[in-house]
């Protein structure tokens, strides 16, 4: 999410360490109506199921309404940190006649898969406080017109770049890609520094990392509408273009190829890249007592190919399981860690970044994380990935084919007609 959830979990325990916590009561949750319907609907004690927390802040929560709510237990079910065994653990639970989890904490981009599936039951919209959060995560628990979740953090890709480097040479942080591919290219060798680098190794990032640069040329790989594939386009090929001729002029490092979010944010925080394109997670790290370039960066929203572009909406969203023993209960809970007080605790116990609005404009947290102002543009310019019961094959076939253009085995022309071939095979099957 992710952040994704499997980036960097191991830095969120620097962000606490670095940020402290902030103590608070047990919001108060008012009662949520019964989310669920027939004789299996009600109250009493319910599962959360998550992937693993690090950093040790969902304890304090859930031991608050535990405390207020003896009657309504929540269990913590910690499942791998993994995103890929964490859904998968999810999915077979889900398909059991015994299901043990009642509420999924799920990746944005699973939603529309579990909806489809029937695995996730849907909400009702005005049981929850909708309008208070950021307006395009809500759509991020959307499938087919219908609200099956409600967002519970969110993330949006961000430019980190070396503010020092620019203030030296008179420049000013990139807006466009000309911009951004000028100065990878002339100002960062001057300083002995490589361009610009993303998470290119063919994995969840690298789609990310594609749909991006496809949505801030004003394209789209599938079709908000009807789910058919989009991608071969003149924007599909203006993004696809530009990250390939990145690698191909070397103001990307060809070692960019094998970069997750850890490697591409160890990559700036040693001091080796101008740009880096991650998750707000990095500042962390790169504001870190082992970080050669603390006080020294900035960031920003992702730049486009005329203005900002767009970046991919990530975080998770909470869900409620169609197999679900106390509905009433799991609706509450959602509404509990989704109220204001406990998204604040979210950012400041849990350094993820919270759905709530309202909290990126709060002068104190602005003050302990000045990225949230940048990080409240760049949610609010976001979009979804593809939405698609297949989403997992989507992403297969969006990695496979990036990467053979980005290590220059087939021309962005020929790897966009690829993708939209392939795309096509995977999302008609079935129709």
């Amino acid at each position: 999410m992710r952040w994704t959830r499997a980036a960097g979990r191991g830095l969120l325990v620097a962000l606490l360490l670095l940020t402290g916590s902030v103590a608070s009561g047990v919001p108060g949750a008012g009662r949520v109506p019964d989310a669920g319907r027939g004789p299996d609907a009600g109250r009493g004690p319910v599962t959360l199921a998550t992937a693993g927390d690090l950093t040790g802040y969902l304890g304090p929560l859930l031991d608050d309404w535990n405390r207020a709510r003896p009657a309504e237990k929540v269990t913590l079910v910690e499942l791998p940190d993994s995103a890929d065994e964490t859904r998968a653990q999810m999915i077979t639970d889900l398909r059991s006649r015994e299901s043990r989890f009642d509420v999924l904490n799920i990746d944005v981009a699973w939603t529309s898969e579990f909806a489809a599936a029937g695995w996730i039951t849907p909400l009702e919209r005005a049981r929850f406080a909708l309008g208070d959060f950021l307006p395009p995560v809500v759509d991020t628990a959307t499938y087919d017109g219908r609200l099956y979740a409600v967002p519970y953090v969110t993330n949006a890709g961000m430019l980190f770049y070396r503010a020092d480097v620019l203030a030296a040479e008179g420049e000013k942080p990139p807006r466009t890609w000309e911009q951004l591919e000028r100065q990878a290219r002339t100002v960062a060798p001057r300083h002995g520094l490589d361009g610009y680098a993303g998470q290119f190794l063919p994995y969840e990032g690298l789609t990310v990392n594609t749909v991006e640069a496809v949505y801030s040329a004003g394209g789209t790989v599938l079709d908000d509408e009807d789910g058919r594939v989009a991608v071969d386009s003149a924007a599909g090929r203006a993004g696809v273009g530009f990250l390939a001729r990145g690698v191909r002029e070397g103001w990307i490092p060809h070692e960019a190829l094998s970069y997750t979010e850890e490697e591409s944010r160890r990559a700036f925080q040693d001091g080796r890249l101008l740009f880096l394109r991650n998750w707000p997670y990095a500042w962390a790290g790169a504001s870190g007592p082992e970080s050669k370039v603390a006080g020294r960066f900035g960031a920003v929203p992702l730049p486009g190919p005329d203005g900002p572009g767009t970046s991919v909406l990530g975080g998770s969203n909470l869900a409620v399981s169609e197999r679900a023993r106390h509905r009433a209960t799991a609706a509450d809970l959602i509404a509990y860690l989704t109220g204001e007080d406990v998204q604040r605790r979210v950012l400041t116990e849990g350094a993820l970044p919270p759905v709530r609005a309202g909290l990126y404009e709060d002068a104190e947290l602005v003050g302990r994380y000045p990225y949230l102002p940048a990080l409240r543009e760049s949610v609010l310019a976001a979009r979804p990935r593809p939405k698609s019961p297949r989403y997992d094959q989507v992403s297969l076939v969006v990695q496979a084919v990036m990467h053979d253009a980005l290590a220059q085995r087939q021309q962005p022309e020929a790897a966009v007609r690829r993708l939209a071939a392939e795309l096509d095979a995977v999302t008609t099957r079935g129709r």
